[in-house]
């Protein structure tokens, strides 16, 4: 838990950062099996709107760089629960465990009816359960779940 953490605390500095960017305050990391830290993406909603998750991103470049069978022993780490289009994206690319510092249903009630982010009440858990093959999740994370909340207070407004 403690590597888990670390981790996510990196997914928090870097939603910071697209935040500042003008992008959504999300943040994404890829894990490699000896911990060593493979990809890493923000947000990227100013180019690529509804799609632009930061998840999504590294799903997307890990299917380009990885076979399925090292993504298999992976970990994508995010700071905030993957909506259901980025569980998918996960899945599809093959990662085998994701973990998420604070729950879809959470961002929900501080993103309102955010044109910019309808939340949909679908957890991860429920998209991966739907799959033939197993990805781990660990999540949501009381330790950081306020440091997660702040990146998004005030911007949904």
């Amino acid at each position: 838990m403690t590597n888990d953490l670390k981790h996510l605390r990196e997914t928090i500095r870097i939603a910071r950062e697209s935040r500042e960017a003008g992008n959504h305050p999300f943040g994404a990391t890829l894990v490699g099996p000896d911990g060593t830290v493979l990809l890493r993406s923000g947000n990227t909603y100013m180019a690529d709107k509804g799609v632009g998750h930061a998840e999504m991103n590294v799903a997307r470049e890990a299917s380009r760089l990885y076979s399925p069978e090292f993504l298999e022993k992976c970990t994508l780490y995010t700071s905030v629960e993957p909506c259901c289009m980025c569980a998918g994206a996960s899945y599809w690319a093959g990662i085998g465990a994701v973990v998420y510092g604070m729950t879809e249903k959470r961002l929900a009630v501080l993103t309102g009816d955010n044109p910019e982010n309808l939340t949909l009440d679908l957890s991860c858990e429920t998209v991966f359960k739907a799959g033939r093959r197993k990805v781990e999740t660990r999540g949501p994370f009381s330790e950081i779940e306020e440091d997660v909340a702040e990146g998004h207070k005030g911007f949904w407004q």
